[in-house]
């Protein structure tokens, strides 16, 4: 068989395998913002990122979820573990094993380590080491993806997000092309065991923080490029605005520092194929396909914003150089110091507060 006989076979099985390969995703269309720009304004690229210092061990796997109490952090690893260790790294132990993968701790004033686990739900581990599931399911629809949770100051609520019912933790990628809005917004009542739904038809709904006088609760949407707001208290109670909108990189997790800033990760900048394929799914679904056998298209770039009440950004704190920190998926003000943990990095950091606001 000639050379150009064999090309054109192979341009016939690429095109096939791109356009028959069956697949459970259902892209939906939606017209995404024109992205911001990274090389001017307030999102302009920078590197008051670079050169980070790491904290704690250098040797775990997937950092995400993060607690400073008394010089020890508390993070959950990609093998499930909970791990307590010592700044320097150099003291370690293993809290737990959830058996899942720990995405969002939070403290209750009980003493109750809480944990959103992306497989397991939403449980808690008490001073024993016994952990107890508290919930799975929200109107008669089990959690998919439990993502990340925060904790009233009274210890009555939960606030925590299930990222998408219907794709499992691992399957992010595939729940954010798709687009399909089955992430929620979600509370466990303490007292009652009950769990509500406080917001549905999120894109992919991610972290969750508490605002002041935990007046609302804020949550990412992750495919939306977004976070959104839902009131608590006061005469907006029982709605929901958002907080900022056109995000220039897809929202990871959220924190509050207890008085006037926020602080979220951006897992990735906005990438322009994914934007400019949102309104064609069929080429979406393609695309979907391709990333079977192909690294996905994300750019490693470390990317945190702080953002004051009203949802302006104050800081912009990035790095795209070469071994940068990256994905940067959490990131909480402890005192003087920023600490950012990875869904996929080998150790946490941390920097000076006062440069990340500088």
């Amino acid at each position: 068989m000639k050379l150009r006989h064999l090309l054109l076979l192979l341009v016939l099985i690429v095109i096939a395998f791109l356009l028959l390969m069956p697949t459970k995703v259902e892209p939906v269309a939606w017209t995404p913002p024109p992205a911001p720009s990274l090389t001017e304004g307030i999102y302009a690229e920078n590197q008051k990122l670079k050169g980070i210092a790491q904290v704690g061990p250098s040797d775990i796997e997937g950092p995400e979820a993060l607690l400073l109490e008394s010089d020890f952090l508390i993070t959950g690893l990609h093998d499930g573990r909970l791990i307590r260790t010592s700044l320097d790294g150099q003291q370690r132990k293993v809290l737990a094993d959830t058996g899942g993968r720990p995405l969002g701790l939070a403290r209750h004033p009980n003493g109750l380590l809480v944990i959103a686990d992306g497989v397991k739900g939403l449980l808690s581990l008490d001073a024993q080491g016994q952990l107890v599931p508290l919930t799975t399911e929200a109107n008669g629809l089990a959690f998919g993806f439990t993502d990340d949770v925060a904790i009233d100051k009274s210890g009555h609520y939960a606030y925590f997000s299930d990222a998408s019912s219907r794709w499992g933790y691992g399957h992010d990628g595939e729940a954010v092309i798709e687009h399909g809005g089955d992430g929620r917004l979600l509370r466990y009542d303490f007292q009652s065991g009950k769990t509500s739904v406080l917001l549905d038809k999120l894109e992919f709904a991610n972290g969750v923080t508490l605002g002041p006088d935990d007046a609302y609760v804020l949550v990412n949407e992750t495919g939306a490029y977004r976070i959104s707001r839902y009131w608590l208290t006061g005469p907006k109670a029982g709605t929901h605005d958002l907080f900022i909108d056109n995000l220039p990189g897809l929202p990871d997790n959220l924190a509050f520092n207890g008085s006037n800033r926020f602080w979220v990760a951006l897992y990735a900048p906005r990438n322009a194929l994914l934007d400019g394929t949102a309104g064609h799914p069929f080429v979406r679904k393609m695309i979907v396909r391709a990333l079977t056998v192909l690294p996905k298209p994300e750019e490693k770039r470390g990317f945190v914003l702080g953002l004051d009440l009203d949802g302006k950004v104050i800081a912009n704190l990035q790095d795209a150089s070469s071994g940068n920190y990256s994905p940067i998926t959490t990131v909480r003000e402890y005192g003087s110091w920023l600490y950012f943990g990875s869904l996929k990095a080998t150790h946490m950091a941390r920097m000076p507060l006062d440069a990340a606001l500088k």
